[in-house]
């Protein structure tokens, strides 16, 4: 079996892991929490969604336990044949806890202003993302209860995404690069 090089992105919703992402697609894969949150949600035949989503995510959470998404993803990233796994989507420290089990996983925290992060989201329009201001701090409560905060206080690097896409891309592969440099040496 190949030794992954497993590393965590995570952020508050809107705070720019996707778009970060973008710059290190040539390097690796990526692996969504919230794919496993959705994928639930296709087997009940649910509509996707933050309504949907958060309930989901509670459920599991409830039912199996704080780290079950994580869990659940585990076992598709063993599966991925690439050596480099990005893990989009981080919540709490309860899911770092299994990743580490695993691999040695640094996180790379997004962190940005509330203002503009939540202008970003209401600009880019994707299914689960709330069109007002009260829902997007609803969610972003709902986030913080799993323990989203924790996750970002001990990220091990932090990029601040207040400037441009490209500031924030430049920033991004420039991290990534150097922790998957640092982690090879060590495999």
């Amino acid at each position: 079996m190949i030794e992954k090089i497993v590393i965590g992105f995570v952020g508050l919703p809107g705070a720019g892991k996707t778009v970060a992402l973008e710059s290190v697609l040539d390097l690796g894969e990526i692996a969504t929490l919230g794919n496993v949150v959705r994928q639930e949600a296709d087997s009940r035949n649910l509509l996707h969604t933050d309504e949907n989503l958060g309930l989901i995510g509670k459920e599991l959470r409830k039912e199996f336990g704080e780290d079950i998404v994580a869990r659940r993803l585990v076992e598709i990233v063993k599966a991925i044949p690439t050596k480099v796994i990005f893990i989009d989507g981080l919540r709490s420290m309860f899911e770092v806890e299994i990743f580490r089990n695993y691999w040695k996983f640094p996180i790379i925290a997004f962190v940005v202003d509330d203002k503009l992060r939540h202008e970003r989201l209401m600009e880019r329009g994707r299914e689960d993302d709330s069109l007002n201001i009260d829902d997007l701090k609803e969610r972003d409560n709902r986030e913080i209860k799993y323990g989203l905060l924790d996750v970002i206080e001990n990220a091990n690097y932090k990029i601040n995404n207040d400037g441009t896409i490209e500031e924030l891309q430049k920033k991004t592969r420039t991290i990534v690069e150097l922790v998957i440099n640092d982690l090879s040496s060590s495999l």
